[in-house]
């Protein structure tokens, strides 16, 4: 059998290892148009900012590596159209040849692409994306400019935060713009937002929220900023939106959601049986919503692409659904979710109910290492299951967000957390554990 994958970034990648690891039988061409894969565009922002040595470990594998293991893969080329009633897929290499490979079966890994604003003056010099490594490197590049003495970041979700601490661990001025009244509005409610916000603000960031940005100008590069507010010289813009499904291949023929996704079942399968689709350009079913959604994150990426490779290659393996778990470090602060905030919950429609608390870490006799812990456990009201909960620390929680991210896969109720069995050491933790607390003050 011949599966022919449309890009290798986190997707792809894992549904090539899955089937080139477990199926002999298997057949696998693997095209991108980009000239690496791999690369962990989460660690931008810490290149950037110098806080690694370099961008070399953020790529954790290569071409050479598929090719050892009998794949063939065309980097640098473009599928140009699928023939979904011929099985066959036209692309133009670097060099301008025409490929045409048939398939059995077919995996779209065309991952997403940026929101682009279209706002006068997007044509302009010194605006930036961040998504692809080259891209990265052109803001690196930028900021390396001595010239260069203020930033404007637009997008306060994560990549705007983080790459808004990088070019300010840089020693630019550094303003944070988002229409939204917050920073990472779509993933914490208010009272942990501010948290950020003000961590952002403590460490030289000037926040713009509730400002849209209308145009850029400048004389062939950006000199100005203007929102519906006012107008700010800047030397140069870093566009951080948003992204949306890159799903224009499959468009016309395969079923999508409202956003333009393609439309999945729990195999990965589309609405064409021999083809599939992972990662960002495919939706994705929440455990916390109980429906269908859009969730582009690496980790569900990698999830989808085992799932695909295994059915592909003839094991019957279901996706279990996600929870969108995430997590933030800034300046030394995290945050980490997972589900639904109260806000997101609202939004959907779904009627919930929260608790929070807030202490330290470990008993106050323990001095060092020793931080404030906030907590909040959002749950249906009616059916009183978990679906999201949210921690902000100056210590290392993030683990926690794992157990309820599984609480929310297996619809455990905040009753039943109320007294589980949570282990009590002074090194770690406190007698009355804060999730334990959190959950005994549930209505």
């Amino acid at each position: 059998m011949k599966t022919v994958i449309i890009g290798t970034n986190h997707a792809g990648i894992a549904a090539a290892n899955t089937l080139l690891d477990n199926y002999p039988d298997q057949e696998i061409v693997m095209i991108d148009r980009n000239s690496n894969l791999s690369y962990l565009g989460c660690g931008t922002a810490l290149w950037v900012g110098r806080q690694i040595d370099g961008y070399e470990g953020l790529f954790y594998t290569n071409e050479e590596e598929f090719i050892h293991k009998g794949a063939r893969i065309h980097m640098e080329t473009a599928v140009d159209k699928i023939d979904f009633n011929g099985k066959k897929v036209y692309a133009t290499d670097r060099d301008g040849k025409e490929i045409v490979e048939d398939y059995d079966k077919l995996i779209l890994a065309t991952g997403s692409r940026p929101i682009i604003p279209n706002i006068p003056g997007k044509d302009l010099e010194g605006l930036h994306f961040l998504k692809l490594f080259q891209e990265g490197q052109e803001v690196d590049k930028d900021l390396s400019r001595p010239e260069v003495e203020t930033v404007a970041v637009i997008g306060a979700g994560y990549i705007g935060v983080e790459i808004a601490e990088a070019a300010r661990r840089r020693g630019k001025n550094v303003l944070l713009f988002d229409a939204e009244s917050t920073s990472l509005a779509s993933y914490y409610d208010e009272e942990f937002a501010k948290l950020m916000d003000k961590n952002l603000e403590d460490n030289g960031i000037e926040l713009h929220f509730g400002e849209l940005a209308t145009a850029y100008e400048g004389d062939k590069r950006v000199e100005r900023l203007v929102t519906d507010k006012g107008s700010y010289d800047v030397d140069m813009v870093i566009n951080a939106i948003g992204f949306t499904a890159n799903a224009a291949l499959g468009a016309d023929d395969l079923e999508t959601f409202r956003n333009g996704a393609y439309l999945v079942d729990n195999h990965q399968q589309t609405s064409n049986p021999d083809v599939y689709a992972v990662g960002d350009c495919a939706t994705i079913y929440s455990n916390a919503l109980q429906d269908t959604t859009y969730i582009a994150l690496a980790s569900n990426a990698v999830r989808s692409g085992i799932v695909a490779g295994h059915n592909i290659g003839g094991t019957v393996v279901d996706a279990i659904g996600v929870q969108g778990s995430n997590g933030i470090s800034i300046f030394g602060l995290d945050l980490v979710s997972t589900g639904l905030s109260v806000k997101a919950a609202d939004k959907f429609g779904i009627e919930v109910l929260s608790t929070e608390f807030e202490d330290l870490q470990k008993p106050a006799f323990i001095k060092e290492n020793n931080e404030m812990v906030k907590i909040k456990i959002v749950y249906e009201k009616g059916s009183r299951r978990i679906v999201g909960a949210q921690l902000a620390s100056r210590q290392d929680m993030s683990g926690t967000i794992h157990m309820f991210s599984l609480a929310i896969q297996e619809k455990l109720t905040i009753d039943k957390l109320k007294l589980l069995d949570i282990f009590f050491l002074p090194h770690f933790n406190q007698p009355y554990n804060y999730i334990t607390v959190a959950a005994l003050k549930a209505e």
